[in-house]
């Protein structure tokens, strides 16, 4: 923080005159700014980097937050080449946006979010709490060691009674046995880490329940409390909703609607999945394809739990026509509905209708995320917070010991494209400049060439065809500094493809503009030149008769 002596006085002079205004009405101001420019003033002096860095004002602050769409796709291999990890956030206008997050490695997976916090594991030892606004991160060792597919049972939740954050690892059974091997079938232990303690607990279940339905259906946090779907063989609906109060730490069932649904002859099994809309838990429902499981037919529905005492559902929505995927946990934003289609594209859509029965209106692409599968996708609703995690670093805190992200060796195919691709726009930026010179150049010396053409209306056409040497490109934009996210990097390559097109077809006219005017100059000079040679024979031959008739 510099010094009173060392900022101009100008500088010094707004601040007093700002910090002259009540605490309160600082406070007020400051409310209203984003998460990035409120890290920027804590900068300024010592009472700002007070009041913004002030717990309450924290939470003040979070409370009201815009919320955003937080897109997230796991790193996967399309066609033997990886893909890193990546994610996108859609603004309240329904805008995505351009920058990648720099909390996300390549090979990261996201387990929760929650405040502006995410959970995120690595393919180390540790699992990452990061803060996608501000930056900041915390590794905290886990519970096990890796387990294949594990980073699909853990999640990421927070009380507002106790104000504390958990996370939680459904920890497989042991295989009989076996000492050390965990299934992926079943679980009977939910391991808990409160940020700040010290250890991982275990918190065992009423009964040895499936991580295949927490696996194919998913799991939310609602206000402090996890619901994540279980096996009931004996309901209509062959499934149950459990619960477990990150507080209490206690659990709880609740049954599903006792409606029983009217299927369609051609499609296949029933699928099922917990999500969440308006802070309520919901169940959406649809049948599968039978050729394509993961594709789905005929309507969907989407149940909401109006009263959990009195475990009473209603249908929230009766979609006419399903999607072919599910985003989750979360599916609606700003009151309209985000789905993916099999075309690689995610769409928001307005749910208009009556009685229920829903119709999907005003469709609205939002991006193309090929060549990440749509069914890897996760949705969540976040905002941008200051929510600090230094004062959570405790025991089980670690530094990864192994190199991770980028610095990997299977990165560094990857890395050799993004600058090849920056080469080329450097490339690119430097031979407009040299072929805006050579047009000046040529114009230059064109218009040096004009004074020599006698014929006033030739002379006038070329040089209106010599205004036309000169290319109109487009502005040269910096260059961001920061990397992109997948979608403004394909976006970024289509530009500088047509940008190239763009500069070979203006370079092109432009030499074929100079080769023409050159061509009429010298047509010009020649006509001239034979004029001239013409009018010279005729006077000597008048002089010559002259001379005979003097004689």
């Amino acid at each position: 923080m510099a010094s009173e002596e060392t900022k101009p006085k100008k500088q010094r002079d707004e601040e007093c005159i700002i910090n002259g205004l009540p605490g309160e009405l600082i406070e007020r101001i400051f409310l209203k700014l984003p998460v990035s420019t409120l890290l920027r003033c804590t900068g300024v002096c010592e009472q700002w980097h007070k009041i913004i860095r002030d717990p309450q004002f924290v939470t003040s602050h979070l409370q009201d937050a815009p919320q955003c769409a937080f897109l997230f796709f796991p790193q996967e291999s399309v066609s033997g080449e990886p893909h890193p990890a990546d994610a996108i956030l859609i603004d309240e206008a329904l805008s995505p946006s351009t920058y990648a997050v720099p909390v996300i490695g390549p090979d990261d997976f996201l387990c929760g979010s929650c405040n502006g916090l995410l959970v995120l594991y690595t393919k180390s030892s540790t699992l990452k709490v990061a803060n996608f606004a501000t930056g900041e991160c915390l590794h905290l060792e886990k519970p096990v060691k890796n387990l294949r597919g594990d980073h699909l049972f853990y999640n990421f939740g927070f009380h507002p009674l106790t104000k504390e954050y958990k996370i939680t690892h459904f920890l497989g059974d042991l295989v009989v046995g076996s000492t050390r091997s965990h299934n992926n079938s079943k679980f009977s232990v939910i391991q808990v880490y409160t940020l700040g303690d010290e250890k991982w607990r275990d918190i065992k279940t009423p009964e040895a329940l499936s991580l295949n339905c927490v696996k194919n259906s998913g799991a939310v946090n609602i206000d402090g409390t996890m619901c994540w779907l279980i096996e009931d063989m004996v309901a209509n609906w062959q499934h149950a909703v459990m619960t477990f109060d990150l507080n209490e730490e206690s659990f709880a069932r609740i049954q599903l609607p006792a409606t029983v649904h009217e299927d369609c002859a051609g499609g296949g099994p029933r699928r099922h999945w917990i999500r969440e809309i308006d802070r309520k838990i919901c169940i959406a429902t649809a049948q599968a394809c039978p050729s394509l499981p993961r594709r789905l037919v005929g309507t969907l529905q989407i149940w909401e739990l109006e009263n959990k005492t009195e475990q009473r559902w209603s249908l929230k929505y009766n979609i006419q026509y399903s999607p072919d995927y599910i985003p989750g946990p979360n599916l609606v934003h700003r009151n309209k509905i985000i789905l993916q289609r099999r075309d690689s594209n995610l769409y928001s859509y307005e749910l208009l209708g009556e009685n229920f029965n829903t119709k999907l209106c005003k469709m609205a692409k939002l991006l193309d995320f090929f060549p990440h599968n749509p069914d890897n996708m996760q949705s969540y609703i976040c905002v941008k917070s200051l929510v600090r995690l230094d004062v959570y670093k405790t025991a089980i805190a670690r530094r990864p010991k192994q190199r991770e992200g980028w610095e990997l060796k299977k990165w560094e195919a990857w890395e050799h494209q993004l600058s090849d691709y920056e080469k080329l726009w450097t490339r690119l930026h430097e031979e407009e400049h040299e072929g805006i010179a050579l047009a000046e150049h040529s114009s230059i010396s064109f218009n040096g060439l004009l004074p020599r053409i006698l014929d006033d209306a030739i002379r006038q056409d070329i040089g209106m065809k010599i205004n036309q040497i000169c290319p109109s490109l487009p502005d040269q934009q910096p260059r961001p500094l920061r990397r992109l996210n997948c979608v403004a990097q394909k976006q970024d390559r289509e530009n500088l493809s047509a940008r190239l097109e763009n500069y070979s077809s203006i370079m092109k006219a432009s030499r074929e503009a100079s080769k023409s005017i050159m061509s009429m100059i010298l047509s010009a000079v020649e006509n001239q030149r034979g004029a001239s040679g013409s009018n010279a024979g005729i006077s000597s031959q008048n002089r010559s008769e002259g001379d005979d008739v003097k004689v």
